[in-house]
């Protein structure tokens, strides 16, 4: 008898073929418009978002090459608005011209001058204010816009006699009386609260009164020219106490422009 050789592999069972789901025509083409939309505005989006940050960054870049002009060079001057911190003009008398009074042991007031201005100028940017340090003949001056101007010298380094020490604060006398005269006042008193130094009013010149610089600035920028003090006899308060100048001066500018606020000492 014969024996079916029954085999170890199990037989595959039958399994139907799977259908394959096709959607319908109109839902394709939707899906494939949607997909199309939101590739577009993910590419809208990137694009927005570089063209925003080149505008803003070119613009932040101006802003600040302008601001650097402003401080270095003085040649954006408009008027002060509040818009910005206020500009102050500080002339170094003699500066970039002469040596203007020279004491015996080679002391120039060119010298006393710069220092005291680079002085005032620190504590003035400290306070926030924009602040020009102008030679004496500074193309600059022609024109010049700012809140307010002072022109520092000294006087002479000759013994006169024994009054001549003390300061002196002019305006100009062919402009009338306003916000100059506060100026002045502001100056005469912080000055001397500062140094110690008398206002020696008497001996104010014509020079002074008629200053050039006072026809060069624009009409409407307040200005006074100071002697800070007789380099024979007050030579110690303005070497030696320089600071007391600067702080003088600096407390003056803030007392015209703010009231009557000053540096702490």
């Amino acid at each position: 008898m014969r024996h079916t050789k029954i085999s170890s592999k199990p037989s595959k069972p039958h399994r139907p073929e799977a259908r394959r789901f096709m959607p319908p025509a109109h839902t394709l083409l939707l899906l494939g418009v949607l997909s199309s939309v939101t590739r577009w505005i993910v590419l809208v989006a990137l694009a927005s978002g570089v063209l925003l940050a080149v505008i803003l960054l070119g613009a932040s870049s101006a802003r600040w090459r302008s601001l650097l002009l402003q401080d270095v060079t003085g040649a954006e001057q408009a008027p002060d608005d509040g818009a910005r911190p206020p500009r102050i003009g500080l002339v170094s008398g003699h500066r970039g011209s002469d040596s203007g009074a020279v004491c015996p042991d080679g002391l120039t007031e060119a010298q006393l001058n710069s220092s005291h201005a680079q002085r005032i100028a620190g504590l003035l940017r400290a306070q926030g204010f924009l602040v020009d340090i102008l030679d004496e003949f500074d193309p600059r001056l022609e024109g010049y816009r700012a809140a307010a101007l002072v022109s520092i010298h000294a006087d002479s380094c000759t013994y006169i006699n024994d009054f001549a020490t003390g300061f002196k604060v002019a305006r100009a006398a062919h402009r009338p009386p306003g916000r100059d005269d506060h100026l002045v006042e502001c100056l005469v008193k912080h000055y001397a609260e500062a140094t110690g130094l008398r206002f020696h009013a008497n001996s104010i010149t014509r020079d002074m009164t008629h200053y050039h610089t006072f026809r060069e600035i624009d009409p409407n920028t307040p200005a006074v020219i100071i002697e800070t003090g007789f380099m024979y006899l007050d030579r110690d308060v303005l070497t030696r106490h320089a600071d007391r100048v600067a702080r003088g001066i600096a407390n003056g500018i803030l007392c015209f422009l703010q009231g009557n606020e000053s540096l702490s000492h």
